[in-house]
Order: C-alpha cells, then structure tokens, then sequence
C-alpha cells in the first residue's frame, strides 16, 4: 500500500511542478495552439505540448519508487516494463512529432501500427473476444485493432478543456479499483502512477486551461489505457468482465464510433476534422465549456460505476448491464441530435433504405436493358416499362426517327411534374409524374441520368454505323 501511495504521490507532484516548466519553455519556443474562428475557440494561444509533463510525471514515479527501496518496488517486473518502454516511446515520439511540426493522418497510422506491433510482441495481446478464445493469426490484427483504436479515441475528443484528461483519469481510476479488487497489484501498480500525473496536469488543463495535452499527451495516454485494458481483460473471471474496459472507455469510443459514421454517411474524409463531436453538440445546445466538460465527467463516472458492476458479477445480469448502457446511450445520441444518423436510423427503420436498394435494383436492369436494345422500338419498350415502374404517368419519347407516347393514368393529377431530357438532333424523352407518386424518390435523378446517358451514347454509335455503311456504299 505505501508503494501504491508513493507512486501516486510522487507522480502527482511531479506533474505539479513539471506542468509549468514544460508550459514556459513552449510559450517561448512558441510551440503553441493558436486559436482560429472554427474549431480552436479558446480566447489565447496556448501550449500544446503538456503531455511531456505528463509522460514525465508517469516514468519518474517509477524512478521515485526504485530509489526508496520500499517493498513494492520488487512488484515493478522491469522485464515487462523495458519491453514496453520502446513501443510507448515511438508512439510518445508519434505525438510530439506532431505538435511541433505536423504529420499527416496516415503518417500517424503508421507510427500508431508500428508502436502496436512493438507492445504485442512484448506481450501485450489479445487472445479472447467476449469469452471466446482467438485463433492464432487473429490475435496480432485483434490487438492493432484495439490499441489504434483506444488511441485515436482519446486523441479525438482532446477537444475541450480538461476533457481528454479528466475522461481518461476515470477510466484509469476504473481501472485501478479493478486491479485493487482482483488483487491484481502490478496492474495496479502500473496504472496509480499515470491517475496521479492525470490529476496534477488537470490543475493547469481544465477550463481555462493554460496547456494542452498535445498528440504527445493524448496519443500516449491513449495508448497505454488500451494496454491496461488488455491486462484488465486477460485477468476477467466472468464473460461480461472482458466488455469492462469498453464501458470504461465509453465516452471516447462512443465519440469515436459517432464521428466515423457521420464521416461515412456524409462521405467525408475518416481522418478530417469537423464540430460534430460529442463536446461540439454540448456547446452547440448552449452549455459553456465548464458546463459540457462536467456533464461528460458525470457520465464517465455513471459508465465507471457499471464498468466495475460488470467485472465482478455473474454473467446472468449480463444482460440487464448491458441494457442499462445501451439504453443509456441511445438517449444521449438521440439527445445530441445528430442529423446524418437520426436519418440513415429513418432510413433503415422507416423502410426508406429497402426503397433505396430497390430503387437501384431497378435503374441497374434498365441501363443493362437500354444497352441491349437494338433498335427504336425496343428502346421505347424499356423506357416505358421502367418509367411506369418508377411511377410516372406518362412519357413520350422521340428518338430515331420515331415517336411514341403513353400514359399509365387516366385524367391528369392535382399536382405533377415533367422532366424534359433533350438528346443530339433534336430527340427528346419527356416524362410526367405526380408529386405525391410514393415509389423509388432517391432513384428519380438517377434514372434520368442514365437514360440521357446511354441514349446519347447509342445515338452516336448509330451514327457513327450510318456514315460507315454510306462511305462503304
């Protein structure tokens, strides 16, 4: 115990007086956030390289313990922790990198992949997911996998003050009671030196914040909870008990999750940068700074709290715990009110996606069908098909020479629409639908596009064959 206190201790205070130096020395080497009129709202430049106090803090307690000589000094295995040490480094180097003088997003992947690769092979694995053993070439991609996750999961939400640190100090705290809780001592041990350097940078990171963590804190401070959380796994007695480190990491894989699907749906960059995160809907709903950082705190706490419940219960009320988190968060993204998901959620619920696919089903046998068709007749054929099919009322079409039209309806509707495709040498198709017509919306645009399209290429084939029979004539 007086080792666990010393590590703590020590860290803490190393972080106090590190924090500082390390904030002065980037002001005057200018290493600083400067704030712009999108993402970067605080009021003045900032230093963004506090995560070398941190880092610091971390390693020195280690050497604050070794040096008393206390008992729990022999806890420390020095094997592991030297083989770890150069994974923790290049991603530590990673970061720092980064903030003072930038790397693109997949120059971090790779520094990220390569730090991962290092940690597993000194032991550092994943060899079950939810109870079930991996097969052996699963293990290596599994444990990439997980780490660059928890990684960039901190690293995103590092958006606010205080945010990323007092986020990630729950989950360490978390992760230190389940270590105390299980006797597991050099999990704990390894964990209680990196809450105490967590608390004393907070003292200088929340809001208003006179440093930042940087990529150098975050990357780092990521990286090492997605290790502790292997550990935590491997030593879990229940099957619910391997999940725990997802609900105490909740908040930034949440965040995480929600920012890849937004980025998906709106086909924009998986790396780039944007408002849309958790803390950016907070502030947009009129919460200050201080406000949305507390609000995020009490739901780490809330998810800490089912997190611990988990590790230790039987896996009969597996069940009801995961219920509890997963209503939980639905309510919350719910809350947020994020428009690309509410609408790709009416989409996939409300039938809207089945009418989607079903409306490409049909555009993609029209164009086969419009490609097959040899003459004017037979074209007219696919096109007035397909057209009822997708519900218009009536077409006309004048294409090669010839002219056809028909309508599908009687009498002519309250309110309806006409589309009008031109085509080379006067040709026309023109199609009449009725406002409300309920079928294949999403595949109108596309519909007319490729018959503009293929109609226009067939013309030019035809014409190109005329011309060639006349001059062979």
């Amino acid at each position: 115990m007086f080792s666990l206190l010393t590590l703590a201790i020590s860290s803490f205070l190393l972080s106090l007086l590190l924090t500082p130096l390390v904030r002065n020395y980037s002001v005057r080497r200018g290493w600083v956030d400067t704030p712009d009129s999108g993402r970067k709202a605080h009021p003045w430049p900032v230093p963004r390289t506090g995560g070398v106090a941190v880092v610091a803090a971390f390693v020195g307690a280690y050497g604050v313990l070794l040096l008393t000589g206390l008992k729990g000094s022999r806890l420390v295995d020095l094997d592991v922790v030297w083989r770890l040490a150069p994974a923790v480094a290049i991603i530590f180097a990673v970061g720092l990198i980064d903030d003072l003088r930038g790397m693109s997003a997949w120059q971090k992947l790779l520094g990220q992949l390569l730090a991962a690769g290092v940690a597993f092979g000194s032991g550092v694995q994943v060899h079950g997911i939810g109870g079930w053993a991996l097969p052996g070439w699963m293990e290596l991609p599994a444990t990439l996998a997980w780490l660059v996750l928890i990684t960039n999961a901190v690293n995103l939400i590092d958006g606010m003050d205080g945010l990323a640190t007092g986020v990630a100090l729950f989950a360490t705290l978390t992760i230190l009671t389940a270590g105390l809780q299980a006797n597991n001592i050099p999990l704990a041990m390894a964990v209680v030196p990196l809450a105490g350097a967590l608390l004393g940078f907070l003292r200088y990171n929340f809001n208003p914040a006179t440093v930042f963590l940087g990529d150098c804190g975050s990357l780092t401070i990521g990286f090492l909870l997605g290790c502790f959380g292997i550990f935590w796994s491997q030593k879990s007695a229940t099957v619910l008990g391997v999940t725990s480190p997802l609900l105490a990491l909740a908040i930034p894989l949440l965040d995480s999750g929600l920012a890849i699907v937004r980025r998906f749906i709106t086909r924009q960059p998986i790396f780039g940068a944007d408002r849309g995160h958790v803390h950016h809907k907070l502030l947009d709903k009129g919460l200050t700074v201080r406000q949305a950082v507390l609000l995020l705190y009490g739901v780490s706490l809330v998810f800490a709290i089912l997190s611990l419940v988990s590790s230790v219960v039987h896996d009969s009320y597996a069940g009801v715990i995961l219920v509890l988190f997963g209503s939980a968060t639905w309510i919350g993204v719910q809350s947020l009110g994020y428009v690309e998901i509410n609408m790709a959620g009416r989409l996939l619920w409300g039938g809207g996606f089945r009418r989607m696919l079903i409306g490409q089903l049909v555009i993609r046998h029209f164009e086969k069908a419009l490609r097959e068709a040899q003459d004017a007749e037979s074209i007219w054929r696919v096109v007035r098909d397909t057209a009822k099919e997708l519900g218009f009322q009536r077409v006309e079409m004048d294409v090669l020479g010839r002219e056809f039209q028909e309508s599908f309806q009687d009498g002519v509707a309250a309110a309806e629409w006409t589309a009008n495709v031109p085509l080379p040498g006067g040709d026309s198709v023109r199609l009449t639908r009725p406002f409300d017509a309920p079928t294949h919306q999403a595949a109108m645009g596309l519909f007319l596009d490729t018959l503009r399209k293929v109609l226009i290429e067939k013309q030019i084939r035809i014409d190109g064959e005329q011309r060639a029979h006349a001059a062979g004539a």
